[in-house]
């Protein structure tokens, strides 16, 4: 396999995790679980973390020079990285939405 797809699945094994974790997150703080929720959302952000490093070195590589070879799988990838965060930012908003749904 070459680099760049390694690269790829490594993104799109750390970002899948964390989306899922995310997921997860929303369904613990609809249920009240607000700890369990917030313990959700730090661990989907230090895997997202993993994620975003592989793809970090994939522009750092091509801003030295290096041009990477564009392809559906680096798409993909970048698609579900693009999803993870999104589904990250709504984790943290629903997870305060519910708070004050529960204080009512």
């Amino acid at each position: 396999m070459q680099e760049l797809e390694l690269v790829c699945f490594e993104i799109i094994s750390s970002v899948g995790t964390a989306r899922s974790c995310y997921i997860e997150s929303i369904r613990l703080s609809r249920q009240g679980k607000f700890e369990e929720a917030e313990a959700q959302i730090k661990e989907g952000k230090e895997i997202f973390e993993m994620g975003h490093k592989a793809h970090g070195k994939l522009i750092q590589k091509e801003a030295s020079g290096e041009k990477t070879e564009g392809s559906i799988l680096l798409i993909h990838a970048e698609d579900q990285m693009m999803s993870a965060e999104t589904f990250g930012i709504l984790a943290e908003e629903f997870l305060e939405l519910n708070k004050v749904i529960r204080e009512k």
